[in-house]
Order: structure tokens, then sequence, then C-alpha cells
């Protein structure tokens, strides 16, 4: 059947009237959340229940692993307390008080690497705990104490020597090698293209050298903003090498993606930080799509989406316009989870250390207490009006 629209303009410009033959058009078919205004302008609440919608379903017998980014932590967290497997491989020792786990990196993701901002990161580490490439070792000193350039805020006060440190990281890359080998799950929030390289290596560093010691030097450490292709190259690589390394009789890997709504600390490559961060999430947001697109066994949840949205009616950011409200992170995962099975949880309560670490970032809720590196960064921007 034919329908007429009449689209008015202001006055002095001429009314333009359609014709719209619905019988002849593929979108009289379609879905209503694919048109913008039954899809986003009458919807009454913040998020459309349609605006993800899981490829399979996230049972509780899978044995899942979370990494990436500093909001990957809020979804391992409500996964855990709806009841979901989230490994831990590197549990805190029984001997630490539970307000000190965060402190020293336990208890964040599912091994104690800390935050994983790149996706080459995230293959690096694959590939030294599978024994794919030669294990590289950066022993950086401050004040008499040693720190893993690789992990350097997970022991905040250092540790006693560089033998510390290896032995620390010995250990670590085996449990990684466990985590790696026996979860059915990956759980990855892209969160950043930038980082510091180390030039004679193409070592990734989590942090800027010079940001937790004072190691910094211009002819080793170079920066690197990578591009669209170097990302999904990465993680094909990555997905490779898992499956390769997985036993064979163990259902395909799965993997979640998600990119963090977080903007950027800081950035080096000289734009406006706001220029800087939309490139960086547009282009984390174009991998990961195009990677659920192409493989049945990645899937994509729209966390991004739901946090910047200017259309939902709320402002999920806290007062610095970078941290994640406690509300926001409750609205993106009541969808996950109601999504998948679970019931919807509330922000977990989470009792910050007496002595906080450095990368202990408070957002509006305390119970919303997340560990960031790169939040170190904002030591170094002074004020507006220095």
């Amino acid at each position: 059947m034919d329908s007429i629209l009449h689209i008015r303009y202001p006055s002095g410009i001429p009314s333009i009237v359609l014709e719209l033959s619905m019988a002849r058009s593929p979108y009289a078919d379609y879905p209503s959340h694919t048109f913008w205004r039954t899809g986003v302008a009458e919807i009454a609440t913040a998020v459309d229940t349609e605006l993800y919608s899981r490829k399979w379903e996230i049972t509780r017998d899978m044995k899942i692993a979370t990494a990436g980014s500093c909001f990957a932590q809020h979804i391992g967290r409500h996964l855990r307390a709806g009841g979901f497997s989230i490994l831990d491989v590197e549990p805190a020792p029984q001997h630490l008080p539970e307000d000190r786990h965060l402190h020293f990196g336990y208890g964040i993701y599912s091994g104690r690497y800390g935050n994983v901002y790149t996706m080459r990161q995230m293959l690096q580490l694959a590939r030294e705990a599978l024994g794919e490439t030669p294990r590289r070792d950066f022993l950086w000193e401050k004040d008499g104490r040693w720190y893993d350039g690789l992990r350097p805020t997970i022991e905040p006060d250092g540790l006693s020597s560089p033998a510390a440190v290896t032995y620390h990281r010995d250990w670590h890359l085996g449990r990684v090698r466990k985590l790696l080998t026996s979860m059915d799950m990956l759980i990855f929030t892209l969160g950043l293209t930038e980082a510091w390289i180390d030039k004679e290596t193409g070592t990734v560093f989590p942090v800027c050298p010079g940001t937790v010691t004072d190691n910094f030097d211009p002819q080793k450490h170079v920066f690197h903003n990578f591009t669209y292709p170097e990302i999904h190259a990465d993680f094909l690589e990555l997905k490779a090498l898992l499956e390769d390394h997985r036993p064979k009789h163990k259902p395909r890997l799965k993997f979640l993606l998600t990119v963090s709504p977080v903007p950027l600390t800081a950035t080096a490559t000289g734009r406006h930080v706001q220029v800087a961060t939309v490139y960086s999430k547009s282009v984390l947001r174009a991998v990961s799509g195009d990677l659920s697109d192409a493989f049945p066994e990645i899937d994509y949840f729209p966390s991004y989406e739901i946090i910047t949205s200017p259309w939902s009616g709320r402002d999920f950011y806290a007062a610095n316009k970078r941290s994640v409200t406690a509300e926001g992170v409750g609205t993106a995962m009541h969808l996950f989870m109601t999504s998948h099975g679970g019931e919807a949880t509330d922000a977990v309560p989470v009792e910050p250390s007496p002595k906080a670490a450095p990368t202990a970032s408070f957002e509006e809720d305390p119970d919303m207490l997340v560990v960031c590196d790169e939040e170190l960064l904002d030591a170094f921007g002074g004020s507006r009006d220095s």
C-alpha cells in the first residue's frame, strides 16, 4: 500500500509531498529499533532493551576471563556478583586484608596483569605467557626499590631487588598461561590506541616510562598511536594464538568485546585531548564492530554507546567529565545481565583501602572504585591557568 508523507519547512520554503510506496520498500519490514524515531526518539527509558541482541548465551559453567582497560573491571565485578564463573588465577594471599587487595592488584581482573589498554599489549602478554616469543624483563628503579616495567603499579612500593621482580614475573606468566589455556570466553575492553614503546624491542608499556619511575629516555622510548589495521591484525593474531593453544576437546573459544567510554586522561599526539579521544574511541569501535560482524564467536556489547549517548536524557559522567557514574555502570550492566539470563545487580560494594594506591579512582560513588593506571598522567597536567 502507498502512503503520503508531507515534509513541512519554515515559511517561505515550499513544502514537499512525497508518495511512499511501502509495499516495494524493504524498510517496510524492518523492526522498530532500526528507525531513529521508534528506536531512540520515542523511547521513554535511558536505554532501549533492543540496543543489544546477544549472539550466544553466557552460561554459569563457562570459565570467563576478563582483561582490558579500567571499565572492564565493572563487567567482571557484576558478573561475579551475578553468579557467573569469573576466573582468578592469581588470588590474593590469605594473610593480606581484603581492603588491601586492590592496592596490590588483586581481584581486579582474572590475572594480576593490571590494566591492558591496547590490543598489542594483550597480544604481547599472550605471546610471552604461551612461550611464543622470548621473555623480556624491564627492571625500573626508584629510590632503591625495583618495579616491573610491564606491571609498574602492581607493587606500588616496589620490590627489594631485580631478582625479586623477575621471580614475581616468572610466577605471573605461568599463571597467565594457565588462564589462557583454561578459559572458555575472554571479555576484553578496548581502551586506548596511544602507547609508549621500547624502540629496540617493540615492547609496549602499560604506562609511559617516567610516570611511575624516573626512567624516561627519548632515545629508547617512543610514542605510537595504533591504527585500525594494526589493531585489527593484532586481534586476529591473538585469536589464532589462543585457539592454537586451546585443548582440542574444548568448544570454540568465545570473545566478548567492549569499548571503554572513559576519555583519555592525556594525549601525546599534540591534539586537543577531546579530539584525540574521539579518534581513539572511533577506531576501537570500528575494529570491534567489524570483528563481531566477521566471526560468530565474537560478540560486541555496546557499553560505549550506552554511556556516551546524548539522547538518553542522562549524564553518566561524574563532575570530572571522565569517570563513569554508578548510574551509568548500572544502566549498562542491567542490559547486559538481563540479556544473558542473569539478574541485574546493583553496584557491588568495594571497600577502599586506607592507603589507596595512586591509581585508585573514586567515581561519584565510592563503592565504584576502579584502578586506572592512566590517571597517573593527570598529575602532569597542572591547572588551566598555569
